[in-house]
């Protein structure tokens, strides 16, 4: 007969629950790339939702566009004899506002498919300009005499074109209407918006004063860039769950359940920028919808179920390093043998919960999915570790303590500015409690060898 096989040290029972730990990173790890790709097919469904309304739009302008016309001499060598050539060519000088005020109220609405859901909306923007031609035209390199304002055009930006509707926008120019073409948006918005041919030959002698309407549709966001010396916008909605973002926050908002409503003031001294520029001027690339220069307003879905899972799986490694311990503590103390099987299928039903609290969380909610899932795991792990460690009672501890875990985790979820700080602490009672436990421990199985 072959002789039986010597006990395992705890020292080797300990090297079996961090191996099996380790080796459960490799399907938690799944997990995390499973969430990725469900986010990503989130958003794509989101896309697919809002296609044809618009995207998140851009708005900018007006800005007044005034050819001119600059003479050059050049001098040629014909024939043996120095002549100079005057060449006429012509030019654009874009003049910004002197002073803006925009007023957007957003209507948002929630369209759902399947169970996806993205956030539309309506924006109708009111608002007027003030333009002044400034007295100083010979720093640019021309003359009041030299602009064609009779041949000027006022130019609007929109970064989606596509979400214009309704009636169609309404441009006048000191108290007269204006008829619109589309296109020849600003640099800002890619060129993409709609424009007026004006005659603009008053503004040598006033002040043009410019009033404006139009709708937009959009989606998730909306975003102004402003362009005059200084500019203010308001933006109202019933939306409940705003997001300031851009290179300018408002200077004046107010959140509540109803609704917002939101101040931005931007000067062109903030901006970086002159009133007034020529395409002769030499300006800096423009990229369309930089944020830097802009502000915006992104309509936030209150929960964002896959942010909530992804942070979930990231704490994976606390459950699993939790309840192997509570294992551990019972083979070594107990006296209740735990083989490394059943430390692989407990740790493949806490890796399980990340899989159905994703799962449930699409079609449920985060709260009511993290609930269903985390009942399901407890109640499968109890009655496994029931069995595994012959004692009902042994099994209501790790009940107990899977319960206690996942109350933590939630209120790590919901405090993430505080959640290094108590994971730390609980990482070290659990330490803490181990040595305490295992304080008189032959780790090695030394003693026994010797009393052997």
């Amino acid at each position: 007969m072959s002789e039986p096989r010597p006990p395992r040290t705890p020292g080797i029972k300990l090297l079996f629950a961090l191996l099996i730990g380790a080796l459960l990173a490799i399907p938690l790890f799944t997990v995390y790339l499973l969430v990725y790709d469900r986010q990503n097919q989130s958003q794509t469904a989101r896309s697919t939702i809002a296609e044809g309304w618009g995207g998140p739009q851009s708005i900018s302008g007006p800005v007044l566009v005034i050819p001119y016309a600059a003479t050059t001499n050049e001098t040629v060598t014909e024939n043996g004899k120095q002549i100079v050539k005057t060449t006429t060519a012509w030019h654009e000088l874009t003049l910004s506002p002197e002073a803006a005020a925009i007023r957007s109220d957003v209507k948002p609405d929630v369209r759902k498919r399947s169970i996806y859901q993205a956030v539309v909306y309506e924006a109708r923007n009111k608002g007027e300009a003030r333009f002044v031609l400034p007295a100083d035209l010979s720093r640019w390199g021309t003359t009041r005499a030299a602009l064609a304002l009779d041949k000027a055009e006022l130019r609007f930006g929109i970064s989606d074109a596509r979400g214009l509707f309704g009636a169609p926008p309404a441009v006048a120019a000191d108290g007269t209407p204006l008829e619109l073409q589309p296109g020849k948006g600003p640099p800002e918005t890619g060129g993409s918006g709609f424009f007026t041919a004006l005659d603009a030959r008053s503004l040598a002698a006033k002040p043009l004063r410019v009033t404006f309407d139009y709708a937009v549709r959009g989606n998730a966001s909306i975003a102004l860039l402003p362009q005059g010396g200084d500019t203010r916008w308001t933006v109202t909605s019933s939306w409940a769950n705003p997001s300031f973002q851009g290179g300018f926050l408002p200077s004046e908002r107010k959140v509540g359940t109803n609704g917002f409503k939101a101040t931005w003031r931007v000067g062109n001294l903030a901006l970086g920028r002159t009133l007034i520029s020529t395409d002769e001027s030499g300006k800096a690339e423009v990229v369309p919808g930089d944020s830097a220069t802009g502000a915006r307003v992104d309509l936030v879905i209150p929960v964002d179920l896959y942010a909530q899972v992804n942070r979930s799986v990231k704490y994976g490694f606390l459950f699993i390093g939790f309840t192997f311990m509570a294992l551990l503590m019972f083979d070594l103390i107990g006296g209740v043998r735990v083989s490394p099987i059943e430390y692989g299928l407990v740790g493949a039903g806490l890796v399980l919960f990340f899989v159905m609290l994703l799962a449930f969380a699409e079609v449920i909610g985060f709260t009511a999915a993290y609930c269903v899932a985390g009942g399901a795991i407890i109640a499968l792990l109890t009655a496994y570790s029931s069995a595994v460690l012959r004692s009902w009672r042994r099994g209501g501890l790790i009940a107990g303590l899977l319960t206690a875990l996942y109350g933590v985790l939630y209120v790590l979820l919901s405090l993430e500015d505080l959640s290094l700080l108590i994971g730390s602490l609980l990482l070290f009672a659990a330490l803490a409690a181990v040595m305490y436990l295992t304080r008189g421990l032959d780790w090695g199985g030394r003693e026994a060898a010797i009393k052997g």
